[in-house]
């Protein structure tokens, strides 16, 4: 079986619930093995959908992260300058913070766990997808 990144075990996944943390975010998904991966972002993603890009803060983000329920995760990709990326059919969350978000979220930026294996991983500033977000 060939290696599939972490986050690239989602696609298949269904988001089922996103659940608003008081200073983060919870995107709860399931499929139809016994998985049941939890994806806590630390930074509050970008939603992306019909060519606008929507941050936390602007008028209508949340419901836009919530219209992603009950889609079906279609691709991943991760990687420096980009985060942490999540297509589904109608839209792209991707996780990236800036460098003035790091000072507000702590040394975390996303974790992934919730897999029958047991699997999970945690995101840093300064290590792998979140190079560029590495102090000098």
């Amino acid at each position: 079986m060939a290696y599939v990144p972490i986050l690239g075990r989602l696609v298949g996944c269904r988001l089922y619930s996103v659940q608003f943390v008081m200073d983060y975010v919870q995107l709860w998904f399931d499929n139809d093995h016994s998985d049941r991966p939890m994806l806590n972002s630390y930074a509050w993603p970008a939603v992306i959908t019909d060519g606008v890009r929507w941050t936390e803060g602007d008028l209508g983000w949340a419901d836009a992260l919530r219209s992603f329920i009950p889609q079906i995760v279609i691709a991943t990709r991760e990687g420096d300058r980009e985060g942490l990326v999540i297509e589904l059919p109608s839209g792209t969350l991707q996780i990236n913070p800036t460098w003035d978000e790091l000072d507000e979220i702590g040394p975390e930026i996303a974790e992934l766990h919730g897999f029958a294996d047991r699997h999970w991983m945690a995101w840093r500033a300064g290590e792998e997808s979140f190079e560029h977000l590495a102090r000098h």
